[in-house]
């Protein structure tokens, strides 16, 4: 006799979906979320559903990127596989009082009823599920809210099932070949270089007594104070403020900080608007506009290490010209991600210029842990060193949901370019994308694919492999106007809260927008 697995919860192929899909998105034969369709030539214990359904699916809209499904299954499609198996039990079963082969059908449909129709609901779902995608134009990017064990097939009539799932939305792609775009560019000079070694070496740095007025560099020892209105909900004292252009709380940020802060003396009082942040302890203050008031205790100027052999040796690097040199690299990297960030940023605002399309909330809280990831990865991948990943990624944090929209927008843009241009990638792809990472990084292979693995990032590796053709057929097709760019805004990590109590994860799930 044979058997079939109870089905797993059906397979939908989404933007962070954790299956590797060796052709267009279809998980490999055995993995989860495989299904067994009418076309599939795997032998699945004996068993085979009907080559073709007949089923009826009707599809209606309930929301921004959200449809019910309604499938009805007809009764035949269920009569046929009962007579098939029943036959094949009649045959090989044994039940008590009779001899092995010889039960009456009626007596083996009673005794493996449940078994039979647990079998007939899997193999059916599977087939239905495939069939619907095929014939059906529907881009699942979450797992429907199917509850498998409780759909029961009916002893008469046809098996009705229906759920919900979110899709992608639905838009046209203007001409996306040939366009004009404005290209970042900057000439690095020695005074960027230079500037850049500082930033480096601040790292490493003394802080030592200073007499004067404060420049950019140095650290303003302080206490500070945050309102918002008559309450005061944050104090702070003797606490290190590098003079920097924007700093960045653990909660909250302050923009143009460097315009006040420069010039500051021991005594000074200055004032700033605070932009409290999603990860606040308290969720009432998210996304407020807070008051600080910073006293100035004293100026501290930074006293830089010696590049001698001692402290380039700790990089692996003989000479100052070395050192430099991966400084320029440093430079160049920024550089393109900005270019990178700049162009995906003008295709958006093209396609939102002919498409009106929006992203429920529920979706983007869902899909900000992976989006943020996605974001950091990207960094990486350009060469980014870390401390300067973690204040954009402290910046992304401030507004992650808004910053999520932005992300997820330039996902399904490319994905569906991908899919227009039939551009795809293969295992050898993400394996030689692994092997970069990890020479870039000094990291064995093993050891960052693994990391990918634990963190779920695999698929999002895969996907930003795809974005990658994706937007560079773009450019190889477009037409740029170079636009040289100002030098960019520095931002300085203060690991500091200013609002007691338990730091929230912006990336986190409320209950209300979890799926069901």
């Amino acid at each position: 006799m044979s058997t079939e697995t109870k089905p797993e919860e059906p397979h939908v192929h989404g933007p962070d979906c954790e299956h590797e899909h060796p052709a267009h998105g279809e998980p490999a034969h055995g993995e989860p979320g495989h299904v067994h369709g009418p076309d599939c030539d795997h032998d699945h214990d004996g068993e085979k559903p009907p080559e073709k359904l007949k089923q009826s699916v009707v599809i209606t809209n309930v929301g921004p990127c959200r449809k019910h499904i309604k499938v009805t299954v007809e009764r035949s499609n269920i009569d046929q596989l009962m007579d098939e198996k029943v036959k094949g039990l009649v045959g090989d079963s044994w039940v008590p009082g009779f001899r092995p082969g010889k039960a009456p059908k009626q007596v083996v449909i009673r005794k493996f009823k449940k078994q039979i129709l647990e079998e007939i609901r899997g193999q059916i779902l599977y087939a239905s599920l495939e069939q619907m995608a095929e014939e059906n134009d529907v881009a699942p990017i979450s797992p429907p809210n199917l509850d498998v064990e409780k759909l029961v097939i009916p002893d008469e009539g046809d098996f009705i099932y229906q759920f919900e799932v979110e899709v992608r939305p639905e838009f046209e792609l203007p001409d996306y070949k040939g366009l004009k775009l404005r290209k970042p560019v900057r000439n690095f000079t020695d005074e960027d270089l230079a500037k850049e070694e500082k930033r480096f070496l601040s790292r490493y740095a003394q802080l030592i007594p200073k007499e004067g007025a404060a420049v950019k560099g140095d650290t303003l020892i302080s206490d500070i104070a945050t309102t918002l209105g008559e309450r005061e909900f944050g104090k702070v004292q003797e606490i290190a403020l590098n003079v920097d252009d924007t700093l960045a709380f653990k909660d909250g940020v302050i923009r143009n900080f460097g315009d006040k802060a420069v010039g500051a003396k021991a005594g000074d009082v200055l004032d700033f608007d605070y932009v409290l942040g999603d990860s606040v302890a308290d969720p009432s203050l998210r996304g407020q506009t807070a008051k600080m008031k910073i006293t100035v205790k004293d100026v501290k100027a930074t006293r830089f290490p010696e590049l001698d052999e001692n402290f380039l040796g700790k990089f692996e690097l003989t000479s100052v010209d070395q050192f430099r040199e991966r400084l320029r690299q440093t430079l160049d990297s920024r550089l393109e991600y900005a270019q990178k960030q700049s162009i995906r940023d003008q295709i958006l605002e093209k396609i939102a210029a002919s498409s009106t399309w929006d992203l429920p909330q529920d979706m983007l809280h869902r899909q900000a842990r992976k989006s943020l990831a996605r974001k950091v990865m990207e960094m990486r991948d350009s060469g980014m060193p870390e401390d300067e990943i973690k204040s954009r990624q402290r910046m992304l944090e401030q507004n992650v949901l808004e910053n999520t929209k932005i992300a997820l927008k330039e996902h399904f843009v490319l994905q569906k370019i991908a899919e227009v241009e039939k551009i795809d990638i293969q295992k050898d792809d993400v394996e030689a994308e692994i092997e970069r990472i990890a020479a870039q990084t000094g990291e064995s292979v093993r050891k960052v694919r693994a990391q990918l693995e634990r963190e779920d990032m695999m698929e999002t590796l895969a996907a930003q492999l795809i974005e990658r053709k994706a937007l560079e057929l773009i450019l190889n097709t477009a037409e740029f106007e170079e636009v040289v760019i100002e030098e960019e805004k520095q931002v300085s990590n203060i690991e500091t809260q200013t609002v007691p109590g338990e730091l929230q994860d912006p990336t986190a799930v409320p209950p209300e927008a979890k799926p069901e």
